[in-house]
């Protein structure tokens, strides 16, 4: 059964409760019989694995070092290939011309 938080809109006495979902929630506080409201408690959530924002997306440390030796060859390597790539391509040669047929 889940455990529901409520606070005393009265004497501010907060206290928690065990209730089924199917339960009414309480409505009156049984130390000074004032209004009740339910408490709402954040929840820690940790999402672990690849297809979520941070293990997928988050922007890369630029600072240059890094923990891992292969993952700073790695990223050497890709900025080595981007900057040898030529700015400019030179066009193909234009083929050969077919030999006439002599009859």
């Amino acid at each position: 059964m889940p455990t529901y938080g409520y606070e005393c809109t009265a004497c501010s006495d907060k206290f928690e409760i065990q209730q089924s979902i199917k339960d009414n929630a309480l409505t009156i506080c049984e130390k000074c019989g004032g209004g009740l409201k339910k408490l709402i408690y954040p929840i820690g959530i940790a999402f672990k694995g690849s297809g979520f924002y941070v293990n997928d997306y988050a922007a890369k440390s630029t600072s240059g070092t890094s923990s891992t030796p292969a993952a700073t060859e790695t990223a050497t390597a890709s900025t080595e290939t981007k900057t040898e790539t030529p700015a400019t391509s030179t066009p193909a040669p234009a083929p050969a011309a077919p030999a006439a047929a002599t009859a």
